[in-house]
């Protein structure tokens, strides 16, 4: 399952042409945006030339170099600018016009979701589906992600990229040297029992909860490479989660791991209907918030320095963000939890797959839309230019793959049984493509895993993820 082709090479529609025609309402509503733009003053010039410049731009631009899969991402950007502006323009030039906008770039936005569904490609063995305008919109929904990631990035400068390098191979050698390659399980430390935490009641969105703090005390070896580093991000020595806990003791626990850019209460518990699960499926719920994210972040966004930044920043991140929840589940079953499971969502679901290997005594493990594959997954939205300039320092995929082996649940064993493991991901996945689910997928001896034929954030729209969730909390004995 491991091998990817096309979806189907020997449909034109998606094996290149030259002129794909899913570009140009991009190019039409790029016009149309310019054009009102120019007669609605300076303010509104700059204002249309936003959407505008982005939809002209990345629509000629596939048109004479099609396949690049970045155009589609801004395509997409450029897309829902152009909608949500021309609710603007509704007021300022009219119904008519107002609707043009709106629509146009509407179907730009989807157009850009059948263009990177054209260029896709699946691993062998995963169902067949029906292509169709709402697959389409779920991945431009990718897309526009992707393009504001994009954007947001921070490159490093030359000088950072030497320093990346040479702690890359500095912790290469010492993790070989102390058999964390061949082992990378004992890598990681049994942290200190967890006796005391800080409990303040929240209410966000209607859901009332539990703010959890506690200091991590956290901390890579003494000769670790990046140690001082990562010791001096001081609002991440502080763990956090949110917990939604009854008051009757002897319920069952699950710990929900948010993705990358999470980490705040609003989108944490909505992303994983947290009330539902905790008042409907009567289950406490513990959702941890990962190092460098929410109120651990060090940057100007949440998660920032977790996956674009110093690669061993990603290994220590990952480690503390295990101890940490190894720390919080002991907490769990110091109250009297006996079945915890858990449960995460694409960065979320690499730690799950992380956690079912150094935990044992795991109710169930279900990481959905996993990530598995650090190194793969940066060169695959990295920059070209920045990630040839690190191939040129010697830091080539492979090498970064294997400094991510003690951090790696392609390369951890599960503790979790067999038939207590759960998968579901998207074929369509723009974000963290098809074929990382399925690395994981044969890594843990294939389990029962669903596919929905979408794009990575629509998950909860997919009736057999629903189902798959609903069967895995029943069967592990979370629920009845």
């Amino acid at each position: 399952m491991n091998a990817s082709v096309p979806i189907d090479p020997r449909d034109d529609r998606r094996a290149g042409l030259r002129f794909p025609l899913q570009a140009w309402p991009a190019i039409g509503a790029g016009l149309l945006w310019l054009s009102h733009g120019f007669d609605a003053g300076p303010l509104g010039f700059v204002l249309a030339l936003l959407p505008g410049g982005l939809l002209m731009g990345t629509g000629v631009t596939t048109l004479l170099m099609p396949g690049d899969e970045r155009l589609h991402h801004f395509m997409a950007f450029g897309g829902l600018l152009g909608a949500v502006f021309g609710l603007g323009a509704l007021f300022a030039a009219g119904p008519v016009a107002g609707l043009s906008l709106i629509g146009l770039s509407a179907l730009a936005w989807v157009c850009a979701g059948r263009l990177s569904v054209a260029q896709t490609t699946l691993p062998e063995g995963l169902p067949p589906f029906e292509e169709s305008w709402r697959q389409a919109a779920e991945v431009a929904g990718d897309d526009t992600i992707l393009a504001f990631m994009s954007a947001s990035m921070v490159v490093p400068d030359g000088d950072e990229r030497r320093a990346v390098v040479h702690e890359v191979r500095e912790a290469l050698a010492l993790f070989e040297e102390r058999g964390f390659l061949e082992k990378p399980a004992a890598y990681h430390l049994t942290p200190p029992v967890l006796n005391e935490v800080e409990l303040q009641p929240r209410t966000t969105a209607g859901v009332t909860y539990q703010h959890l703090r506690f200091p991590s005390e956290y901390e890579p070896a003494s000769d670790e490479p990046g140690r001082d580093r990562w010791l001096s991000y001081a609002p991440n020595r502080t763990a956090h989660a949110w917990l939604l806990e009854h008051g009757t003791p002897g319920r069952p626990w699950i710990v929900c791991i948010h993705g990358y850019q999470m980490g705040v209460p609003r989108i944490d518990l909505q992303a994983f209907r947290a009330a539902e699960l905790h008042h409907q499926l009567g289950l406490n719920v513990l959702l941890p918030v990962l190092p460098l994210h929410g109120p651990r972040k060090i940057g100007r966004l949440s998660g920032d320095g977790f996956l674009a930044g110093n690669m061993l920043d990603s290994i220590h991140g990952i480690s503390q963000a295990l101890w940490d929840m190894r720390r919080m589940i002991g907490w769990a079953r110091g109250r009297g939890a006996e079945a915890i499971g858990v449960y995460g969502l694409s960065l979320g679901g690499y730690h799950t797959a992380a956690l079912a290997s150094v935990e044992e005594g795991l109710a169930c493990a279900i990481p959905g839309i996993p990530a598995t594959d650090v190194a793969r997954l940066v060169w695959r939205h990295g920059p070209p230019g920045l990630l040839r300039s690190i191939e040129a320092l010697g830091a080539r995929q492979e090498m970064l793959r294997r400094v991510m082996t003690v951090a790696s649940p392609l390369d951890l064993e599960p503790l979790v049984p067999h038939e207590r493991r759960y998968l579901f991901a998207a074929q369509m996945d723009q974000l963290v493509p098809a074929d990382q689910v399925a690395d994981l997928w044969e890594h843990w001896q294939r389990p029962r895993i669903e596919w929905y034929p979408g794009g990575h954030l629509t998950f909860g729209l997919h009736a057999n993820v629903r189902g798959l969730l609903r069967e895995a909390f029943r069967e592990s004995g979370l629920t009845s």
